[in-house]
């Protein structure tokens, strides 16, 4: 029987956010469950047991316990399964900087970096056009967080610090998207930022690794290429780095295998979708 099971959806961030961190800490012993966004499974009775909100991701075990939100989680995962994403308990500023790195994340970019996903992606599959008034105020936001990043990057490794933690990987799947919905050049004009998000892309691999073995990824991408892309990046190669990221390379770097199989059909397009939260988790 497996540990637990996650109840989620494709192309849903926060369940992709749930994904990578199980994938970082090479956890495989869990069934993963697709809710059908487009049939509206996420508000079926049964689901609203789970999630008050009618939402996803959820994890529930054998012996009753049940969680939900994603970065709840994540940190409960990487600390039930001793994770190296987490500040050790008895390092008391890190876990402080930790939890200031984590709220930034949701407030500051996750906030408006989803209202942008959301109007150019989760719109486009449900037949709406996307409000620009909308996405440009949060597209202002979201540059403005990666102006005060970067500075804050000129000083620590990572975004808590001098070590990858979960604060990091809470940043790829909205990252991704950003790239998806064109605009990857808010990253990329950024040197720290972009070094910073190709780590992301590194852990988001991580999965292609388990799964697949560098082997039969959609465009032939392998682990050489993947690093080699990043050596080039660290020399300044920018030219590199930016074909590296290629619709087709971002498309082989998803967090699930399920995502990237997933048809233009399995996408939500409808009314039953037609609330943010609902629609793919953003």
């Amino acid at each position: 029987m497996p540990a637990f099971t996650l109840y989620g959806s494709r192309g849903s961030t926060n369940t992709d956010r749930v994904r990578l961190t199980l994938a970082e800490g090479g956890f495989t012993d869990y069934e993963f469950v697709l809710l059908n966004l487009q049939k509206g499974e996420q508000k079926s009775e049964e689901n609203m047991k789970r999630h008050p909100w009618g939402k996803i991701p959820v994890i529930t075990f054998p012996e009753g316990f049940t969680l939900y939100e994603s970065r709840a989680i994540c940190k409960y995962l990487a600390r039930k399964y001793s994770f190296p994403l987490l500040p050790p308990d008895s390092d008391i500023e890190a876990a402080a900087l930790f939890d200031q790195a984590q709220s930034a994340e949701m407030l500051y970019f996750a906030e408006p970096a989803g209202r942008i996903a959301f109007e150019k992606f989760v719109k486009k599959f449900m037949g709406l056009p996307p409000d620009d008034a909308v996405v440009s105020g949060a597209l202002r936001s979201v540059e403005m967080f990666f102006d005060v990043a970067e500075r804050l990057l000129e000083h620590k490794d990572y975004m808590a610090g001098k070590d990858f933690t979960l604060a990091d990987i809470y940043y790829i799947p909205l990252i991704q998207r950003l790239f998806a919905c064109g605009y990857g050049d808010v990253i990329l004009s950024r040197k720290a930022d972009a070094a910073v998000a190709l780590e992301g892309l590194l852990a988001s691999a991580k999965q292609v690794i388990g799964e697949e073995g560098w082997t039969g990824v959609d465009d032939g991408t392998t682990e050489a290429a993947v690093k080699t892309s990043y050596a080039k990046f660290a020399k300044c190669d920018q030219e590199a780095f930016t074909e590296f990221l290629t619709p087709q390379t971002f498309a082989s770097l998803q967090p699930t295998k399920a995502i990237r199989q997933a048809t233009e059909k399995d996408r939500p397009n409808c009314a039953s979708c037609a609330t943010k939260g609902d629609s793919i988790g953003e």
